[in-house]
This record gives C-alpha cells, sequence and structure tokens, in this order.
C-alpha cells in the first residue's frame, strides 16, 4: 500500500500525540502485561466522582427530555451554574450567554485560539506549558512564542520575559495559574502586573482555569480578570469540571468571554460537535451546586501527597524539585541525574531519564521534552498515597 505523505493534510500531519497520554498508554500496556508499574503520568485524580454527582447523572439518564439534542451552547441551567461559579471563583460578573458548555477543557482551549487566531498571528506561551496548547495554537493558524522560566525563577515568568517576547504580530497571552505540568501559582501582585502590561499593549488572553480550586498552604489562585477587571473584555476563560470533581470522563468544560467572541465560538461548536451529553451536563449541574466538603476532602489528600512527593524526590542528590503551590504535580529538575551511569546506561537528556526509570524501576514520568526544554520530569501525584510512597522508593533505590 502507498502510504506518501500527500494522503494526509500537512495540517494534521503536523500534531504530535499528546505526550501524557502516550506515556501512560506505555505504562498501562506495561501493566496490563503483568509488570508492576506505578504511573505519575496522567494528570487524572483517582477519587471516585462524588456520590451526588452520579445520582444527578443516573436520574437524568431516565429522563426523556435529556435524550434529545439540546441547545450547542449548553443546557441553560448548566451556563447559570457557571455563571454563579465564576462570580464565585473568579471574581467576574458574567451573564450564561458568555457562556459554551463544551466537551471537556481541551475542546474550549481549541475554540478559544480557532476562534482568536489568524494565520500568523503570535501567542506568547509561558513554558513549562501543557502538552496541547501548542498543537491548538498550530492548528489555528497561530504561531508560538515560548517564554520560558525555570525551577530558579519558581517557573513563573515576568513581565520583563513577555515583553522582550512581544512584537507586532503578538495577539494573544496564554495565562495559566495554577499550571500544568509545574504546579506554579502567581501571586495577585504578579497576576496583577501581567494583566496590566497585556491590556497596556492590547493583547487578548487567554486564561486556562481549570486548576484554580486546587491550591495549597493558603495560597489563592487570583484569576487575572479579578485582578485586572478592565480586561475582561479581551479575556477568555477556560474551565471544567474534570480536575476539581474528579470527573476527567464526563468531558464537561466551558469557555467564558465577551459576547462577540461567544457567538463565534457557538458558530464553530454548532458544526462541530453540537450539544454535550445531557447526562453529563446535569451531573456536572449538581457538582458545581452541590455541597463541595467532597472537594475540599480531596484537596486536602492532594496536599498530603504534594507534600510526600517534594519530601521524597529532593531526598535524592541530583533531583531539585520546587513546591508547588497548586495543581497535582510537581515539575522537579532533574539536570543533576544526566550524563551520568544509571544500571549501565547513561541518560543525556530527561526523555532518555524518563525511559530508564520506567524500564529499571517500572516508575513512569513524563519527560521535560513534552512541555518545553529537556532536564525535567513531570510527576502527577493524583494517585493512592501507598502506590506513591512505593514509586518514591524504587526511584531512590535506583539513583542511590
Amino acid at each position: 500500500m502507498n502510504h506518501d505523505s500527500s494522503r494526509l493534510s500537512r495540517r494534521i500531519s503536523s500534531i504530535s500525540e499528546s505526550a501524557t497520554l502516550k506515556v501512560d498508554s506505555k505504562a498501562k500496556s506495561l501493566k496490563a502485561s503483568g509488570r508492576p508499574v506505578i504511573s505519575f503520568a496522567a494528570g487524572e485524580p483517582d477519587f471516585p466522582t462524588p456520590d451526588y454527582v452520579v445520582e444527578a447523572a443516573v436520574v437524568a439518564a431516565r429522563d426523556p427530555r435529556n435524550h434529545r439534542y439540546t441547545p450547542a451552547a449548553g443546557l441553560p441551567e448548566l451556563r447559570e451554574a457557571i455563571a454563579r461559579k465564576t462570580r464565585r471563583d473568579s471574581g467576574l460578573e458574567i451573564s450564561p450567554s458568555q457562556v459554551i458548555v463544551t466537551n471537556g477543557g481541551k475542546q474550549a482551549v481549541y475554540e478559544a485560539f480557532a476562534t482568536l487566531l489568524d494565520p500568523g498571528d503570535e501567542v506568547l506561551v509561558p513554558a513549562p506549558f501543557w502538552t496541547t496548547y501548542p498543537e491548538a495554537i498550530s492548528l489555528a493558524g497561530g504561531v508560538v512564542v515560548e517564554v520560558f522560566a525555570g525551577a530558579d525563577q519558581g517557573y513563573l515568568v515576568t513581565v520583563d520575559q513577555l515583553e522582550a517576547a512581544r512584537t507586532p504580530k503578538t495577539k494573544v497571552l496564554l495565562f495559566v495559574s495554577p499550571s500544568n505540568p509545574t504546579g506554579a501559582v502567581f501571586s495577585r501582585e504578579q497576576t496583577a502586573a501581567i494583566g496590566r502590561w497585556a491590556f497596556d499593549n492590547g493583547l487578548w488572553v487567554i486564561s486556562d482555569e481549570i486548576y484554580q480550586n486546587l491550591s495549597y498552604d493558603g495560597v489563592e489562585a487570583v484569576s487575572i480578570v479579578e485582578a485586572v477587571p478592565e480586561l475582561a473584555d479581551r479575556t477568555i476563560l477556560v474551565n471544567g469540571v474534570a480536575k476539581t470533581y474528579a470527573m476527567t470522563g464526563w468531558r464537561v468544560g466551558w469557555l467564558i468571554g465577551p459576547l462577540d467572541v461567544v457567538k463565534a465560538a457557538a458558530n464553530l461548536q454548532s458544526h462541530l460537535s453540537s450539544n454535550v451529553s445531557n447526562i453529563s451536563q446535569r451531573a456536572a449541574i449538581a457538582a458545581l451546586d452541590g455541597p463541595q466538603e467532597t472537594v475540599e476532602r480531596m484537596r486536602q489528600a492532594f496536599d498530603r501527597r504534594r507534600r510526600l512527593m517534594v519530601d521524597g524526590l529532593n531526598a535524592i542528590e541530583g533531583i531539585v524539585c520546587p513546591e508547588p503551590a497548586g495543581a497535582f504535580y510537581v515539575y522537579p529538575d532533574v539536570t543533576g541525574l544526566l550524563n551520568r551511569e544509571w544500571g549501565g546506561v547513561t541518560p543525556g537528556t530527561s526523555l532518555e531519564l524518563a525511559d530508564l526509570i520506567l524500564e529499571q524501576a517500572e516508575v513512569a514520568a513524563v519527560p521535560g521534552e513534552a512541555f518545553g526544554p529537556s532536564g525535567y520530569l513531570r510527576f502527577s501525584y493524583a494517585l493512592g498515597e501507598a502506590e506513591l510512597l512505593e514509586g518514591l522508593s524504587r526511584l531512590q533505590r535506583l539513583f542511590r
């Protein structure tokens, strides 16, 4: 069979597979073959979805109203619940008509870039970054401009760095706090400074707030539109129920923005996917409007695991692991382990190091190459404490 490259569009051929899902898939297949792999790869809470949310979905499944098409932009009741949540957590007063419900946060990210970007428009992307952002930008014809902040800066870019990267073609700033993959959280002052800079330079901001309810040590993940209210007319907020409510498989996210942007994005979604599953939407209403005690218990469990991860990794000579203030990832600098021999292998990159760890310690982590420069590993601590401790002890044994 002829497999010449012209069979596929250049646009689609240029997309890389999601590195986080690739590593997680490899870990799962090794596990299925009988190897006791512990995976720190996927950003997925190990908790079940709260009972009251599941119950709402069961009730919804029996209601014939939910067996039909509903508005492409989302159920009116869910858009209202999202508006309340946005007021509560992002300090922004919006109308439900400014909300589009999407099939998970990824679709919201894709639609945000697709709605704003023309070919050649530049997007400032603070690095390390989540793997999907550059692909979504490229698919929309945009140009990714990486702005890197390392462990020495706590992975937080500065206004000076952003200004140095800005050109006449810069249209959008991507802002993510708390961050995937680093767990870094910008302070209120840093957020305000970046927001004011974006406003003064006439930039759009796409702010991914998916982890906004997961922060620790009293740190508040301040929304950029709360820090700089006048920016609201040039900001798209992206969010969802996946991480906060342990609902990754339910596929409910959303996009919030000015009315003209939301109308355009809703038009795109009407052709792309129509409405999100009504059962999942009803479950999301229950999550947002229901009791939040379960969410707080999950956050406290993540906090305990965060401390275990940081202490356990920093106990290994050659690893420097900053303490993250949000999300459920640690992002250690592992350059001290490179170009040294471990079990007969001398890794020169974090990609090679991740392979070595998977083969020799049966522990899966995602290499820094997936998120920006080499020299780092991402570990998700959204897994049970017993597994987490066993994974750490395997790493400590390997690099003793």
